[in-house]
């Protein structure tokens, strides 16, 4: 036999081999088919049965998917995205430590600035001007913080506060001039009162201010502060004094600033109290604008010192230290701020 018989040979058998399995397999495949179809039949009728049967001892058992399916709670988009998992039960858990249980952080931060207002006495020395404020604390609920907080507040000084120091300054020098005549020819010299005089006074505090929201909506909120803690008070007095540096391109250059020549200060206990409203940016935001306005009132202590009324009291007035003894006055002021609140 050739060669080529023996390849179609070869060939034809091949052709045969793999009919035979395409065949076998199209018959599993039917046969495959045909199971399912009578199973997904079979269920239909025992459904249909056991639904219209009359007999009372036959109960509906649905098929097993089917109960499955059932028992599926839908999945809820937003619940995943504030508690982590698309289905809940009872009270929601919040994730991490720094939550209490109704969700708000354990802990609040703040910061702002604003205006501050001398009321009463204050206000016969002081002028207004700018504080600034950072706190924070613990938070219990969404209704009740205890924070921490640092104030800044600075003032101006009125026209007659500053006149009637130049004054009290002027009869000073005076007064030690003429107990020392000789002044000129010392090395210290004469005393000269200060001219042009500028002046301010500030307070700086720490306190605990245990704050109440008696009042939150989606957006806007109100709150009552009320605190206590450490006020220090500091009056400065300044005058134009002109320095001289050196440029290394320009040489010896001159500049005029205010130096404080004197100043006084005074430490107590006060205490503070207000109301606030706070502004939430989004529903789902934990940043929230604040506006507030609060009274200060420091309980200062009274000290003895040398003012207009009494300068000329005594000729040796000039050795009492205290030439400013508005500083020790009991202190009221409102300072307004506005800020954020984390």
């Amino acid at each position: 036999m050739s060669t080529l018989s023996k390849f179609s040979s070869f060939l034809r058998g091949a052709l045969v081999l793999t009919a035979a399995v395409g065949c076998g397999a199209v018959m599993n495949a039917q046969t495959a088919g045909d199971a399912t179809t009578a199973t997904a039949t079979a269920n239909t009728s025992l459904t249909a049965n056991s639904t219209y049967s009359s007999s009372a001892d036959q109960a509906v058992v649905p098929p097993a998917n089917v109960n499955l399916a059932m028992n599926v709670k839908p999945f809820n988009f937003l619940n995943a995205m504030q508690y982590g998992s698309g289905s809940r039960s009872g009270a929601p858990r919040y994730r991490g430590g720094n939550s209490n249980a109704d969700g708000s952080s354990r802990w609040i931060f703040y910061g702002g600035g604003g205006i501050t207002l001398p009321v009463g006495d204050a206000n016969t020395y002081f002028t207004p001007s700018w504080g600034i404020q950072g706190g924070f604390g613990r938070q219990f609920s969404k209704k009740f913080a205890v924070p921490i907080e640092f104030d800044y507040d600075k003032f101006g000084m009125t026209a007659q506060t500053l006149a009637n120091q130049e004054q009290v300054y002027n009869l000073m020098a005076n007064q030690y001039n003429a107990a020392n005549p000789g002044c000129a020819g010392t090395a210290n010299g004469c005393a000269v009162a200060p001219n042009p005089l500028d002046g301010n006074m500030h307070i700086w505090s720490f306190t605990v201010d245990p704050t109440e929201t008696f009042s939150q909506g989606d957006s806007w909120g109100i709150y009552a502060v009320e605190g206590v803690g450490f006020y220090h008070k500091v009056s400065n007095f300044l005058t134009p004094e002109t320095e001289t540096f050196f440029d290394p391109f320009f040489g010896p250059e001159a500049f005029t600033a205010n130096q404080v020549i004197d100043h006084y200060t005074s430490n107590a206990v006060g205490f503070n109290g207000g109301l606030g409203v706070t502004y939430k940016f989004s529903k789902f935001s934990n940043e929230r604008f604040y506006a507030e306005a609060r009274f200060v009132y420091i309980e200062n202590s009274q000290r003895a010192g040398i003012s207009v009324a009494n300068a000329n009291s005594s000729p040796n007035n000039y050795l009492v230290a205290n030439d400013f003894p508005a500083n020790s006055n009991k202190t009221g002021y409102l300072p307004i701020k506005f800020g954020i609140r984390f």
